[in-house]
């Protein structure tokens, strides 16, 4: 009882310092307890939290979780009902926080697989419920859904439901996945809210703050419950920490950034990053993306002068702008807002727009309040919920679209830009 009036007198305390940052509205409904219902009623040695990522090339990794011990297997095939042509088996694993002790998370990568085609999978044995992903395709065009700070609110439904109407290849998210916030059944929650999205198209995503969870005295070590449960392709882009990696898909290199490690140019990442990026063929590659989490560029109010974004914006910008990066995602302010091109707080025609997307749905509510008059590089800013689309046509142009969930025809874009890409521009080669 006392450990427990400790750890929510923390979850108080971190909640009282970050509502004194800024006003936010009122919080929405969450979901949490219907879906631990729907946990409840799932059988132990059932798949559940089923969700899939990139993993090297032509291959896909296939994550779930059992209550009790089962063969980290997958069954798979072009054919439904078959049960799989093929198997492939990986590993189990666990992880303690406190006094929480996670169920079984299994982890196997599949494959060589075709491209944009559909495979149907089992997890564990045969007789286990039948999901189904299409696999990205492996040239353009190619659409990226991106929507980060989702959390587990009637709006991150609102939002999920207008992502999975779409028709979208791979999911980016920047970071703050749950919201969990130390509580551990909350990652449990958020894993079975996303599965019928996650199960069926890539999910690549990034930690934010809210993935840290660590507790002074009891709990040291950072991202435990975020690097068990969401493994990304980290060891096959080189990288030494599932914080930080990169991946290619139809002709897009995209980096995945961490903005809660160190990034100094003595860090781990900073080399890492250096080195990714002299690993680059635009030929083969022509379109470069990175995420973040906490924005490099923002005039909401709302988290202004954190190290997270300006001091990572002063180590690692100048890299960013010399490879050419064509757009930088990221999420933490709570609002909509697209940048135009820009190096060094002007705009620059060969630098990247930046895009904050942390409008997913969370449980804090909106980040309402932007700085006046608007700034010249901001080109449009919105404090609603809602998600984008990023699409590469083809080798030199793509369109974004930004979708408020608000509107009734969420079909219609309420913000649109065509890129073209900087590696196809000649006065910035």
């Amino acid at each position: 009882m006392a450990l427990k009036s400790f750890v929510w007198a923390l979850v108080i305390a971190v909640a009282v310092v970050s509502a004194t940052e800024y006003r936010r509205p009122p919080p929405r409904n969450t979901l949490s307890r219907s879906l631990l219902e729907q946990l409840d009623d799932i059988h132990p040695t059932t798949p559940q939290q089923v969700h899939i990522s990139l993993s090297g090339e032509n291959h896909m990794r296939i994550s779930w979780i059992t209550s009790d011990s089962t063969p980290p297997i997958v069954y798979y095939g072009t054919t439904p009902g078959a049960n799989g042509t093929t198997s492939s088996t990986g590993s189990t694993d666990t992880y303690k926080f406190v006094t929480y002790l996670s169920g079984e998370i299994h982890n196997v990568v599949i494959g060589p697989l075709n491209p944009n085609t559909q495979y149907y999978y089992r997890c564990g044995s045969t007789s286990s419920p039948e999901f189904t992903f299409k696999t990205p395709p492996s040239s353009f065009p190619i659409n990226f859904a991106v929507s980060g700070d989702l959390g587990q609110t009637e709006w991150t439904k609102s939002t999920l439901e207008n992502i999975q109407k779409s028709n979208y290849d791979v999911l980016l998210l920047p970071g703050d996945l749950s919201y969990a916030d130390l509580i551990q059944p909350s990652w449990d929650t958020f894993g079975q809210l996303v599965q019928p999205l996650a199960s069926a198209r890539p999910w690549m995503v990034t930690q934010g703050n809210h993935e840290v969870e660590k507790i002074p005295v009891i709990h040291h070590e950072p991202f435990t419950s975020y690097n068990a449960r969401w493994v990304m392709p980290y060891e096959e882009s080189g990288s030494p920490s599932n914080l930080y990696y990169s991946f290619e898909v139809a002709g897009v290199h995209v980096i995945m950034l961490g903005s809660y490690t160190d990034f100094g140019p003595d860090s781990d990442q900073y080399k890492w990053l250096q080195s990714d990026l002299g690993k680059i063929d635009r030929s083969k590659t022509p379109w470069l993306i990175a995420l973040i989490h906490a924005p490099w560029y923002n005039t909401n109010e709302a988290h202004q002068g954190e190290d997270e974004s300006s001091g990572m914006k002063e180590a690692m910008e100048d890299l960013l702008f010399r490879a050419r990066v064509d757009v930088v995602f990221a999420g933490h302010v709570h609002a909509y807002e697209r940048f135009v091109r820009v190096y060094k707080d002007e705009a620059n025609e060969c630098g990247p727009i930046h895009i904050t997307i942390g409008d997913g749905g969370n449980r804090e509510g909106l980040a309402k309040k932007f700085m006046d008059p608007q700034s010249n590089i901001s080109a449009f800013r919105e404090p609603s919920f809602g998600h984008g689309h990023l699409s590469m046509v083809n080798s030199s142009h793509a369109v974004w679209t930004w979708h408020r969930n608000e509107d009734d025809n969420v079909t219609n874009a309420s913000d649109e830009v065509w890129l073209t890409n900087l590696a196809s521009v000649t006065t910035c080669s």
